[in-house]
């Protein structure tokens, strides 16, 4: 058996593990019952100790040296360039630190559940200071294997190939522009008659639209379900793949939008290589390129006329008795791009959502690299939201910098992904509407050429190509943020 073929086999059977340990995670934040927590949390530090094991296990340093020196082609190349990205990854930390950050972030996250809607700050600080230290431990080490700043080395698991300085000069250039446009917009909408959400949209009517929403997007039902939590996400593995979004039963908007959001995600897990299922070359490429899926969805697609189309027919149909002009395209069409400065990401339009994002970088960049302490935070928050927003959250930690799940677990790095994948999911629409009519495509309520080109381009592709080569294959060109703001534009000012 060649050494490729060993490395390939060990990926496989370390990936059965993390099938578990991906269920394990959603049945905590889905159904879970409360008192389950720290039982659960002791079984998956337990797992996570046994799959670091795993991947760091002696003889593989061999095979990885065996299999360099094999005759491969240029896809044994590439799956065997990731292969040895995640060893590399797994082996720089030892054993006991996985198993303290495991720990000390379920702690966290779960008492986070409760404490963020008490407003309660100071008891949220007294576990996340022990996430924030291993986060810090974990930076150092990757830091000083790679020769990269803290921070940049914590990037570089979520977004491989870039750096805080790429990200610095790119969101320097939104910061420059976006302000005024925010500004621009809300100005120009002052004038539209609006009609929101009245009265009670039960959560049940809610789910049976967005499972027929999910429909309209070819979400197979057979490889997943949707289900709810507190904070919306897409978890699971590709053959099982689990959505959950949050309902508000005074309004349906947010829940529905979440819904797509979450579905674009789904289906580039559901459209991964089949043929490379368990090896890291068939996952996907980085946090970006998921992003720039679920954001293509949600924003390229979902708030453009042609799907609002369906969603106004679909939502009219599910929510009979209430206001039907609130149904009427033209008014949801207003409702899905509607801007406003407000303080919740999940919730943000598409034109304030870079402005959240930003914010969050900025500080966890200086966190990790230890200019600022994690004390800091809550001052440093609501200094940022009132520069980039002109909104003050002080003495509001749950509207403010307790409001995500991300920073609770120590996933750290995270955060520019969201950005990056607005812009390559503006640059992916650009290049799709050369080959496909997209607006008719959507209007048909046939949605296959879109997705086809998807397929081509993005899912069946994984990790065979280093982000850079395969945006610039489905493109032409690596990431131009022009196109992002190109967007904004034509939608917001046209």
């Amino acid at each position: 058996m060649s050494a490729l073929k060993k490395l390939i086999d060990h990926s496989r059977k370390v990936s059965r593990f993390e099938h578990l340990d991906a269920i394990c995670s959603w049945d905590a934040a889905a159904v879970m019952p409360a008192g389950g927590n720290e039982a659960r949390s002791e079984a998956m530090a337990e797992l996570s100790v046994h799959l670091h094991h795993l991947k760091t296990q002696p003889q593989l340093a061999d095979w990885f040296a065996e299999a360099e020196a094999e005759d491969l082609n240029l896809q044994d190349k590439a799956v065997l360039r990731e292969l040895k990205r995640d060893w590399q990854q797994a082996n720089v930390l030892p054993e006991s630190l996985v198993e303290a950050k495991s720990l000390a972030g379920s702690k966290c996250e779960h008492a986070w559940r409760t404490q963020r809607g008490e407003n309660d700050w100071a008891g949220f600080e007294k576990n996340w200071a022990e996430v924030v230290k291993l986060a810090r431990e974990e930076a150092q080490i990757r830091a000083e294997a790679t020769g990269l700043s803290p921070y940049d080395a914590m990037l570089d698991v979520f977004e491989p190939g870039t750096s805080s300085a790429s990200l610095d000069s790119l969101f320097t250039d939104v910061k420059s522009w976006l302000p005024e446009l925010i500004d621009q917009v809300i100005e120009k909408q002052q004038a539209e008659a609006l009609i929101t959400p009245a009265g009670k949209f039960e959560a049940a009517r809610q789910k049976a639209l967005g499972l027929d929403v999910m429909k309209l997007l070819k979400f197979d039902f057979e490889h997943g379900r949707l289900d709810e939590s507190m904070h919306p996400f897409c978890g699971g593995v590709p053959t099982d793949v689990r959505i959950t979004t949050r309902y508000d039963e005074n309004e349906f908007v947010q829940s529905l939008m979440g819904i797509v959001h979450e579905t674009g995600h789904a289906r580039y897990e559901q459209g991964l290589p089949k043929a490379l299922a368990g090896v890291s070359a068939g996952q996907a490429r980085s946090m970006g390129i998921h992003e720039s899926q679920s954001l293509f969805f949600e924003m390229q697609l979902g708030r453009g006329e042609a799907f609002i189309e369906h969603l106004a027919q679909l939502a009219g149909k599910h929510f009979e008795g209430h206001d039907p002009q609130l149904f009427a395209q033209d008014n949801l069409l207003k409702l899905y791009t509607r801007v406003k400065k407000d303080f919740i990401r999940v919730d943000a339009d598409e034109l304030t959502y870079p402005a959240h994002v930003i914010l969050r970088y900025e500080i966890e960049r200086d966190l990790i690299n230890g200019k600022i302490s994690h004390t800091d935070v809550p001052e440093l928050w609501n200094q940022k939201m009132q520069d980039y927003l002109g909104l003050s959250t002080q003495g509001n930690f749950k509207d403010g910098c307790m409001q995500d799940i991300h920073w609770t677990d120590g996933a750290f790095g995270y955060f520019p992904s969201y950005t990056l994948g607005a812009m390559y999911a503006a640059q992916f629409m650009a290049a799709m509407k050369k080959t496909v009519d997209v607006d008719a495509t959507v209007r048909s309520g046939d949605l296959s050429p879109i997705f086809g080109w998807l397929e081509s381009n993005i899912w069946s592709k994984g990790s065979l190509l280093e982000t850079d080569e395969l945006v610039k294959q489905a493109t032409g060109e690596t990431l131009n943020a022009s196109f992002f703001k190109e967007h904004l534009k034509s939608r917001y000012l046209a």
